[in-house]
């Protein structure tokens, strides 16, 4: 994807230092921009960088990940989704009035020729994302980092398998590289999961980042080392005057020519101080890691009926996923943990105790769909959030979509899906 011509260079204040915003500051600086990232804790050698979405993620460059979270006939599992704590996709009952809104959109997204569509923008990201994060992965010398293993889905029976058909098969038409594993075979590639599947899905292209600190890490240096800078604190709010956009940090005030706001699950707020209303809420995402368990699995391993991933780490097995649909300021519910860990525990027997668990946010939109894109209200405000479960996947072809807007030159894809405001 050759980047031609460059735009004039331009002062960047990016609100958000995960791993979406640490792309599009790498993709700026390709082009020739000036960038200051804002966070309240920015990556940086000897920082935890432990509340971001960008450590606590499946580490899975998932460029299969083409269907929406909303299916058809979701709504005939809501009742389930606030009844049992345990679902793999579940709503509290106290959450509910405020969630109406994101739920009527998501409900509406999982009719068949909506799934159709969103599949059909999600493939055409996905397949630039591989191309976005090249060129940062190798400015930022991170290929140490990468395994290429592909990612096997599981399905326990031969219902399951058939129910995943459909799925299968459009995730076929969006040219996504799988192939279809026997049980024989499934027990050859990992022999230490315990033999409750009936076939598997192996995506062929899919590779994962044995150490998401460390990619995180890499990309935030090599910010540093190209001349970008990290401010320390929380953006209360993003104001555009006639000569720049002025984001707002308690007594102090950072002045750019561009901003870029990718705040993850906090950019909701962020993007109504400029005058936009985003459809976006939060996905409460957990993950258990099992230290002793590094080496029991070779590659990602996705039950999707349990709705979470096992990799395999240099720090040890990480089981993180489900849906918890909530807001940000709840407490962690030790039963998502807790149902994590045992099941994780029946798929791979030999795990032993479990060690640190995480809740982390996920930005989501309604219909599985980011949004990015310059605000309706200040065209030198542009949106990057929103990216659900495929954050890490879409954060270096959405850097490249970002650089492009900000320079004036048609994305490689047509982004009018992903439009900030598409649900106001």
């Amino acid at each position: 994807m050759p980047l031609h011509p460059p735009g004039p260079p331009r002062r960047v204040a990016i609100v958000g230092a995960g791993v979406v915003g640490l792309s599009c500051a790498l993709w700026l600086q390709r082009c020739g921009h000036t960038v200051t990232l804002v966070d309240r804790e920015p990556p940086a050698a000897g920082a935890a960088y432990t509340g971001a979405a960008s450590f606590g993620n499946a580490c899975t460059m998932a460029f299969g990940a083409c269907i929406p979270v909303a299916s058809p006939g979701v709504l005939a599992r809501v009742p389930a989704m606030l009844l049992e704590r345990r679902s793999p996709l579940a709503i509290f009952w106290r959450d509910l009035p405020r969630l109406l809104p994101w739920l009527a959109e998501f409900v509406r997204a999982s009719t068949p020729a909506q799934v159709e569509r969103i599949t059909a923008v999600l493939g055409g990201l996905l397949r630039l994302a591989e191309a976005g994060h090249a060129p940062l992965i190798e400015a930022s010398r991170a290929d140490a980092l990468i395994r290429r293993a592909g990612c096997l889905y599981l399905y326990k029976t031969p219902r399951s398998f058939a129910a995943a058909q459909r799925e299968i098969a459009l995730r076929a038409r969006e040219r996504v590289g799988m192939e279809i594993l026997d049980a024989e075979a499934v027990r050859a590639a990992e022999p230490a999961l315990a033999p409750l599947y009936h076939k598997a899905v192996r995506f062929t292209d899919t590779y994962f980042v044995d150490d998401p600190r460390a990619y995180a890490l890499a990309l935030a240096e090599t910010v540093r080392r190209q001349g970008g800078t990290f401010v320390r604190g929380e953006a209360a709010g993003i104001a555009g005057t006639p000569e720049h956009v002025d984001v707002h940090l308690g007594t102090r005030v950072l002045q750019a020519e561009r901003v870029v706001l990718a705040a993850g699950a906090w950019s909701g707020r962020l993007a109504a101080s400029v005058g936009d209303r985003l459809r976006l809420d939060t996905e409460r995402g957990y993950h258990v890691m099992f230290p002793d368990g590094a080496g029991l699995l070779g590659a990602p391993c996705c039950y999707p009926e349990h709705g979470f991933y096992m990799t395999p780490l240099r720090s040890g097995l990480r089981a993180a996923g489900t849906v918890e649909l909530g807001g940000l300021g709840r407490p962690p519910r030790p039963v998502r943990t807790d149902t994590i860990a045992a099941v994780a525990r029946t798929l791979v027997p030999g795990l032993s105790r479990a060690g640190s668990d995480w809740l982390g946010f996920r930005p989501s939109m309604p219909d599985s769909l980011p949004a990015i894109g310059p605000s309706p209200a200040d065209a030198r405000v542009i949106h990057a959030v929103g990216h659900g479960h495929i954050g890490l996947t879409l954060a270096g072809i959405t850097g490249r979509i970002v650089c492009d807007l900000i320079d004036g030159r048609a994305p490689p894809l047509d982004i009018t899906p992903l439009r900030p405001t598409r649900f106001a």
